[in-house]
This record gives structure tokens, C-alpha cells and sequence, in this order.
């Protein structure tokens, strides 16, 4: 078991597994979306960073899904940098 519980492991659509370190999880409006960085890279690093939406389908699971319009990830981008703004 990992130390640091902010770790998830990730299988891609080949699947690979990759671990991730999960920067945040935050709503906007009525969708709740997570900040997630390759395990292991340093946290300015802004090329290493994922954004996707966390949905929950009708048996109550939850999974991270892609973000396919560039608009809304922008807006996610921008209410995260907000987010870590007020933090630091």
C-alpha cells in the first residue's frame, strides 16, 4: 500500500497502467472534475497534467472520463488555477 493515499492507478485504452497523483477534485456547477499529474513528476510541470470529469453511472460507480470540449477544460484549468491561487 502506498503512503500517500492521493495515488490512483490508471489502466489507458491499451492497457497500460500509469499512477497518478490526484492534485484536486472540485465542482463546477453540476459536474465534479479531477486535477491529476503522473506520479513522481514535480508539481510545476504543467505538460504532466490531466483533467478529466468524474461521472457516476446508475450502479453508483464512479469513473474519470475525458473532457472532449476544449472550452470546458479551459474552464476547469482556470477555476483549478484559481483554487491553488487562494491555497499557496
Amino acid at each position: 500500500m502506498k503512503e500517500n493515499k492521493n495515488i490512483i492507478e490508471l489502466i489507458d485504452d491499451n492497457g497500460n497502467k500509469e499512477e497518478f497523483e490526484v492534485l484536486a477534485t472540485f465542482h463546477i456547477e453540476d459536474n465534479e472534475y479531477a486535477i491529476l499529474q503522473p506520479y513522481g513528476k514535480d508539481n510545476d510541470e504543467d505538460d504532466g497534467v490531466v483533467v478529466l470529469r468524474i461521472e457516476c453511472d446508475e450502479s453508483g460507480n464512479l469513473s474519470l472520463v475525458n473532457i472532449e470540449d476544449k472550452n470546458e477544460i479551459e474552464d476547469v484549468i482556470a477555476a483549478y488555477n484559481a483554487i491553488a491561487d487562494d491555497i499557496i
